[in-house]
């Protein structure tokens, strides 16, 4: 599993790091196993990282499940989780995949993508 660094950065800064891994590809080079998810603005940042969601986060990584397992074990309402889990694969930082459910039809699994989130804001 991958780390996950979160950033306030000006676009400028995200395509050149964005040039640096195609040259890093381009030349056969081993990509870092880390990735990175940008904002221009703190605001947008933390609109997405609230204290639910950073909770959700840790337990999703901890034990992956259904979005029903997860606001049981968190006891949230389901449909607070489904927004929030939304929001978090909106950002990148989990996967929800579709799987069948054996005598049960289908369900939504959540997995984190990252083992742990490094935050990085500079605000000026």
């Amino acid at each position: 599993m991958k780390q996950a660094s979160l950033k306030i950065e000006r676009l400028d800064d995200f395509l050149g790091r964005a040039r640096n891994l195609a040259r890093l590809a381009d030349a056969g080079k081993p990509i870092p196993e880390s990735f990175a998810i940008s904002f221009e603005d703190p605001a947008d940042m933390l609109a997405v990282l609230t204290p639910a969601r950073l909770a959700l986060f840790r337990l999703i990584k901890q034990k992956p499940g259904s979005i029903a397992s997860i606001a049981q074990k968190m006891k949230r309402d389901r449909s607070a989780v489904t927004r929030d889990v939304a929001a978090l694969g909106k950002a990148g930082l989990v996967t929800i995949t579709e799987k069948t459910h054996p005598g049960h039809g289908r369900m939504k699994e959540v997995r984190a993508r990252a083992k742990a989130i490094k935050l990085e804001a500079l605000v000026a």
